[in-house]
Order: structure tokens, then C-alpha cells, then sequence
């Protein structure tokens, strides 16, 4: 499944779109994510944004050995970006040290 997290723009076709990170998160959970597309401003901080997803998966990653799925960031927002982009690099080098040489 790919997963659209996104509150303006229109969903690419193949890909289930979600509105909030507790939703992608839930998706998540399920194992059977294979591509996630992430925006970072969703409209209200209050219930997240889709940096506040990318601290759960890594720590799904580091601690419990969760594969990640693709991940894309497709925000607008050049400072919010840099940081999902460095938490993406982060999670990809934790799952690097789960895999088996």
C-alpha cells in the first residue's frame, strides 16, 4: 500500500490518502506500507504534522526492527524538509544495522 499524507493536495492515483499522522501511523502499523509520502503542515500542529511520523517509524525502526517502507517528502516547507530529510537519513541507518551481513 502507498500512503499520501496531505491536506491540500490531490492524491496521485494508487496511493490512500490520509489527512492526520495518526492515520498514516495506523496504516504503518499494519506492515503493509511499502511507500510513504509525507507533507510536513497539515493544517493544525496540535494533532501533528508529518515530521511527527517520521519520530514514531524511527523509533519503530531503532527499537523494534520495523522495515521501513520507500519514504518521500513532498512538503513545501524548506526548513521543514532539511528535517524530515535528515529523520529519513536516520531512519535508513538504523535499518541498515538491523540488516544481517
Amino acid at each position: 500500500m502507498k500512503v499520501f499524507l496531505d491536506d491540500e493536495r490531490s492524491t496521485p492515483e494508487g496511493w490512500v490518502r490520509v489527512l492526520w499522522p495518526d492515520e498514516a501511523i495506523a496504516l504503518l502499523r499494519t506492515g503493509e506500507v511499502t511507500e510513504l509520502s509525507l507533507d510536513h503542515d497539515l493544517g493544525d500542529d496540535a494533532r501533528g504534522t508529518g515530521y511527527t511520523v517520521l519520530l514514531w517509524l524511527e523509533e519503530q525502526v531503532a527499537v523494534y526492527g520495523m522495515p521501513p517502507p520507500v519514504i518521500h517528502v513532498h512538503s513545501a516547507n524548506p526548513s521543514a524538509r532539511l528535517k524530515m530529510e535528515a529523520a529519513i537519513a536516520s531512519i535508513g541507518r538504523h535499518a541498515d544495522q538491523r540488516r544481517p551481513t
